[in-house]
């Protein structure tokens, strides 16, 4: 069975997120999107309502899991028996970045493989961050968000 981590803080879930999800499921058996617990940051939605949210726009793909981890991904990985990490690729400066964390990824867990996705182009520049900022002047989120977790993502970016 393959299996495969998407990782990420998804605060919130874009449609380039959504993107990388559908295409990563249909290349292994089993997809986990875990959701990133970190304390140190102040994110707009807690990691409940980020999961909920996931589970809600996933329901229809049964290959696909979603929970959290905190941690060390590649400890997350194996505890999870994954042979891959799937990392979304937008534009070269997340290519750095991205490819840096893959080989510090392989020194530390040499059996796990990390697969790059680039979303459509449509979604090129899409961001959790510029989500945050549009949605919380009430900007328009109908290309940057799912449908069906449009309202209650602009209705909780608007109230701040």
């Amino acid at each position: 069975m393959r299996s495969a981590i998407y990782p990420g803080s998804f605060d919130p879930v874009t449609l380039g997120h959504w993107d990388l999800i559908q295409r990563a499921a249909k290349l292994v058996d089993r997809l986990v999107v875990a959701v990133l617990h970190n304390p140190a940051k102040s994110p707009a939605f807690s990691v409940d309502e980020r999961v909920a949210m996931l589970k809600e726009l996933t329901a229809t793909l049964p290959q696909v899991e979603v929970t959290t981890f905190h941690g060390l991904l590649v400890d997350f990985a194996k505890a999870q028996n994954a042979q891959f990490i799937i990392r979304g690729v937008r534009a070269f400066s997340d290519f750095e970045y991205e490819f840096q964390m893959a080989l510090m990824n392989r020194k530390l867990a040499p059996e796990l493989e990390t697969v790059f996705l680039m979303p459509k182009e449509k979604y090129s520049a899409v961001s959790s961050r510029f989500v945050r900022e549009i949605g919380s002047m009430g900007g328009n989120l109908s290309e940057l968000v799912p449908e069906i977790l449009r309202t209650r993502i602009s209705e909780r970016l608007l109230k701040g």
